[in-house]
C-alpha cells in the first residue's frame, strides 16, 4: 500500500512541542493583559455566510483571497480576519452589550492567497477593539496602544522591545485639503505615501500624480516634520494637536517608546484618525508585527446605528514563526516541561504508583507515569532520559510495601529515599 503523504498543505504551520509551548506561553501572557484591562474574550464562529464575508457575487473574483464553499443553497467561507465577525457580533447583539464594549479574539483565520515566508493560508491572529455607539472619544485609542504596547512587554523576554509609530489619517485630510487636492489624487498619495519606505521613486511619483509644488509641500512632512505646517489651516492645526496631545496622553499611561511617523497609513480607505503600528527594535527588517487605527463606522453593512471603534490586530503566528524559525528565541526553557517520570517495576505496581501520580499532580507537579509495567528497569529509565524528566520515581516491592519512593535526579544520579510528602517538596523546589 502506498503511503501517504506527511507533510502539511502549503502555507499551513506545525510547530514541534517545544516550539508550542513557547507559542502558547507568549499567548497565554498577552491574553493576560488583555483581560486584566476589561477586554471579554470572544469566540466566533470560524465560518460565516459569504453575504458576510464579501459583498461580491463574483466568486471568481474573490476564490484566490477566501476559502468559499457551498452547502445545499448556503454558500459560507472561513474567516480572513475578526474584523467583519466582530461587526456582525456587535450589530446583532447591540441590545445586549454595554458600551463603550471592549473585546478580543484570538483564533485562527484562513486566507487563499499563495503562501510565502511570513504569510500563511491559515494563521493566529490576535484582535482588541473598544466600540462606541455615535461617539468615541480618542482617549480610547491612547487605551487601545497602551494596552497592546503592555502585552508585548509581557514576552519581552522572548521577543525583546518594541518601538511603535504613530501617524493620523485626519493630518493626512487636512494637508490634501489644504493642497487643493482632488479624490483621486488624494487616493494616489496616500498609496504612495503607504508604500514610501518601499519605492525608491516616492518623489518622482507624488510629482505626477499631484504636481511638484503639492509633492514639494508633502515631501516637506517628512523633511522638516509636521509641525512645520502649524497655522497652514484650522484642520492641521487640529490634526497636529491630536498627534501632541496623543503622545502625551501615552507618556502620561507609562508608554515611553511611541513616536510621531506620518508614513504609517494602515490601508487607504479603512481608518478615518489616529494609526499606529509596532515593530520590533532587535528584528526591524520583520516589519510591523501589529497595528491599528481608529474607524467611523464599523458595521454599516449590518446595522443603521452607527458604531465607532479603535482597534488593533496581532499577527501572532507570523510574529512567533518568525522568530522561531531563525532561532531568535531561546527554547530551551520550554525543552524540559517534565518534572518526573513515575516508572513501575512491575504490574503489581501499578496501582501504587497510580496513587503517587495523582498526589503529584494535584500539587501541580508535571508528572508522567510509565505504564508498560512488564518492560525492563532499562527501557524504563531510557524512557525518562528521552523525555527530559527532571527526575525519575522508581517504584518496585520494596517501595510499594513500605510505601515509600525511590526517587532519582536525572542530571546527578543521586538517589534518595522519600515518602510521598516529601517527594512533592522536593519537586516543588527549583533546580
Amino acid at each position: 500500500m502506498e503511503l501517504k503523504p506527511t507533510k502539511t498543505l502549503s502555507g499551513f504551520i506545525e510547530l514541534l512541542p517545544a516550539q508550542q509551548r513557547c507559542f502558547d506561553e507568549c499567548a497565554a501572557r498577552m491574553q493576560r493583559v488583555l483581560k486584566t484591562a476589561g477586554f471579554a474574550h470572544l469566540d466566533l464562529p470560524a465560518i460565516e455566510r459569504a453575504e458576510v464575508l464579501t459583498d461580491k457575487d463574483n466568486w471568481d473574483e474573490i476564490e484566490t483571497q477566501m476559502f468559499l464553499f457551498q452547502k445545499g443553497d448556503t454558500k459560507m467561507g472561513l474567516r480572513y480576519d475578526g474584523t467583519v465577525g466582530l461587526s456582525r457580533y456587535v450589530a446583532g447583539h447591540i441590545n445586549d452589550l454595554t458600551f463603550p464594549f471592549r473585546a478580543y479574539q484570538f483564533a485562527r483565520n484562513y486566507r487563499g492567497e499563495r503562501p510565502q515566508r511570513g504569510r500563511y493560508r491559515e494563521f493566529y491572529q490576535m484582535d482588541l477593539d473598544i466600540m462606541g455607539i455615535d461617539t468615541l472619544s480618542e482617549n480610547y485609542d491612547a487605551e487601545i496602544v497602551a494596552t497592546l504596547a503592555r502585552a508585548y512587554e509581557s514576552i519581552a523576554d522572548f521577543i525583546g522591545p518594541v518601538s511603535i509609530r504613530v501617524g493620523n489619517r485626519r493630518f493626512w485630510n487636512a494637508m490634501f485639503e489644504y493642497l487643493g487636492l482632488n479624490a483621486e489624487q488624494s487616493r494616489a498619495t496616500f498609496i504612495l505615501i503607504d508604500k514610501r519606505d518601499k519605492i525608491s521613486d516616492f518623489y518622482d511619483g507624488l510629482v505626477e500624480s499631484v504636481g511638484q509644488r503639492a509633492a514639494d509641500e508633502i515631501n516637506r512632512v517628512f523633511s522638516d516634520g509636521y509641525k512645520s505646517f502649524c497655522g497652514a489651516s484650522d484642520a492641521l492645526d487640529a490634526a497636529i494637536a491630536e498627534l501632541d496631545s496623543f503622545i502625551v496622553l501615552l507618556d502620561s499611561m507609562g508608554i515611553k517608546n511611541a513616536q510621531i511617523d506620518l508614513g504609517i497609513m494602515r490601508g487607504h480607505a479603512y481608518y478615518t484618525g489616529i494609526v499606529f503600528e509596532f515593530f520590533l527594535v532587535n528584528f526591524p527588517e520583520l516589519g510591523a508585527i501589529g497595528g491599528g487605527g481608529r474607524y467611523d463606522n464599523l458595521a454599516s453593512k449590518f446595522s443603521k446605528t452607527k458604531i465607532i471603534g479603535v482597534g488593533a490586530a496581532v499577527g501572532f503566528s507570523r510574529l512567533m514563526v518568525a522568530l522561531m524559525d531563525d532561532n531568535r528565541i531561546d527554547l530551551t526553557p520550554f525543552m524540559n516541561p517534565i518534572r518526573a517520570a513515575v516508572l513501575c517495576m512491575g504490574n503489581d505496581q501499578v496501582v501504587y504508583a497510580m496513587r503517587v501520580l495523582s498526589a503529584l499532580r494535584a500539587s501541580d507537579i508535571v508528572a508522567v507515569p510509565y505504564l508498560d509495567a512488564g518492560r525492563k528497569f532499562k527501557n524504563q529509565v531510557e524512557f525518562a532520559d528521552k523525555i527530559n524528566a527532571d527526575y525519575s520515581i522508581i517504584i518496585g516491592d520494596v517501595e510499594r510495601e513500605s510505601e515509600m519512593l525511590t526517587v532519582k535526579n536525572m542530571e546527578t544520579g543521586q538517589q534518595q529515599q522519600l515518602d510521598i510528602e516529601n517527594t512533592v517538596k522536593l519537586l516543588k523546589q527549583k533546580l
